[in-house]
């Protein structure tokens, strides 16, 4: 595939994204539209959104990869999945509409203090920050080997223009254009995956597909069944219903009845999707070991896609869904990080001049955040960051657990030590578990083990006499 191939391709999607956004962005603007698109968008929509919502960059070509050493095993999350979502439709969405929330941390605020509230909001920007910028920094990868490496231009520039991509489309309306951009990035994700499958299994002479899905046999191997469904149940918890930049699509639904029916539906089709690019995979090492080529996870999807064995709509198709998959998640998270950077850390969710300031300097950050992440290149370093941002969302779902569980009051001040003593222990725990455990090692549930101590850390700090503090 030529880089101006590429080139064409990307144009052509930036071209649809401005015309979403465009169109999106007609009428009132302000804060009610960035923050919650008016709480006007109809639940259908959010749905079809929230699919490609889930899916970022690395998904796209990650979960193919992944079949090759654990077959449809992904699938077993997928089930802990839909019980999350049950979790949050049921439980913490109707919190959350009625305390009117612009940004989901504010109920720690109003549960606890300052300190609570200052603590979710510190680690979600962490953790959100550092994720999307690893997203985002593969994306670039990618690119600088397809365009911008063979015409010449340096991985910075590379850099600039696509946050300059997620940075234009939002700037306007935040997540109303994040919305609809979603229901563009779902819609090519599907189509690029689907049509995919068709020609590579024509290829192939057929399709065939036989993979494990359920994993029981080892409790210490990290696919046992009830390891990755406990896991899919909390990450999803954790990282849906606890994470602004998920909320905020689902809190522009109208009400909360309407935001319930979103998450269920999605998440259905989401498996379903999730189905698919499993299958994707399947096909792909298939096609690998007929044509003899050599790579495996990751590089997989993009060997076999921009190889030049397939029809050259097969390139384009993979281009189209990579492009749409890093501008959409690269953009609702500089909306996410906005949000909550202004209401939460700066409490000015008011002042829209100020709101605008941070929507660029947040995407500055990013920027320089991939850079960095470029020149230290290190796979370590990337795997290091995202064991990071999996860890933080350990002290935020043991926050919110016990403001809903239980109705006693802690010492605000001292609940950022508990969150960070929490993953420090689970540290210690995942490098030695194997030793201390007789061979045992943590996969998803160390989320779990993470959130359950930030919660007992929480029962040390209770005030006897019941009274709330605000520092």
């Amino acid at each position: 595939m030529t880089p101006y191939a590429v080139l064409a391709t990307i144009l052509a999607y930036f071209a649809a994204m401005a015309a979403v956004s465009f169109l999106s962005g007609r009428g009132k603007a302000g804060k009610d539209v960035f923050y919650t698109g008016g709480r006007k968008t109809h639940w259908a929509v959010v749905t079809f959104a929230m699919i490609g919502a889930c899916m970022s960059g690395v998904t796209y070509v990650s979960v193919p990869g992944m079949v090759g050493v654990s077959g449809f095993g992904y699938l077993q999350m997928c089930i802990g999945f839909f019980l999350g979502y049950l979790v949050i439709a049921f439980v913490l969405t109707p919190l959350y509409f009625r305390l009117e929330v612009v940004s989901i941390y504010q109920y720690l605020e109003k549960r606890f203090g300052l300190g609570a509230y200052r603590t979710g909001a510190w680690f979600f920007f962490l953790s959100k920050m550092l994720g999307a910028s690893v997203r985002l920094f593969l994306v670039c990868l990618t690119l600088q080997l397809l365009l911008f490496g063979p015409l010449g231009l340096p991985f910075w520039l590379n850099v600039l223009c696509n946050v300059g991509i997620c940075f234009a489309y939002t700037f306007r309306s935040g997540v109303k254009s994040v919305i609809w951009n979603d229901v563009l990035k779902t819609l090519c994700m599907i189509v690029a995956v689907t049509l995919c499958i068709v020609l590579i299994g024509r290829d192939l002479g057929g399709v065939r597909i036989q993979e494990k899905v359920f994993f029981f046999d080892d409790v210490n191997h990290p696919q046992y069944f009830w390891k990755q469904l406990l896991g899919g149940l909390f990450t999803v918890v954790a990282m849906t219903g606890l994470d602004q930049d998920m909320m905020q699509r689902t809190l522009s639904c109208r009400n909360t009845r309407d935001s319930q029916k979103n998450l269920v539906v999605s998440s259905l089709l989401q498996t379903a999707v999730i189905a698919l690019f499993l299958c994707l995979g399947a096909l792909l090492y298939q096609y690998a070991a007929a044509h003899g080529i050599a790579e495996t996870g990751d590089r997989l999807f993009p060997a076999v896609a921009t190889g030049g064995g397939l029809p050259g709509v097969v390139g384009v198709l993979f281009v189209l869904g990579l492009v749409s998959s890093a501008y959409g998640a690269g953009g609702s998270a500089l909306t996410s990080l906005t949000t909550s950077f202004t209401v939460d850390i700066l409490h000015k969710g008011n002042e829209e001049k100020v709101r605008k300031g941070v929507h660029v300097g947040m995407a500055a950050l990013m920027a320089v955040t991939v850079i960095v992440f470029n020149a230290l290149n290190s796979t370590s370093a990337i795997d290091a960051v995202y064991k990071l941002a999996s860890y933080t969302y350990g002290p935020i779902l043991g926050l919110f657990a016990f403001g809903i569980l239980t109705r006693k009051q802690v010492k605000d001040k001292y609940v950022p030590l508990v969150a960070l003593a929490a993953p420090a222990i689970c540290l210690v725990l995942q490098l030695n578990s194997e030793r201390w455990f007789g061979g045992y090692r943590f996969s998803y549930e160390l989320l779990l083990v993470n959130a359950a101590l930030t919660f007992l850390g929480l029962l040390l700090l209770i005030r006897r006499d019941g009274r709330r503090t605000r520092e």
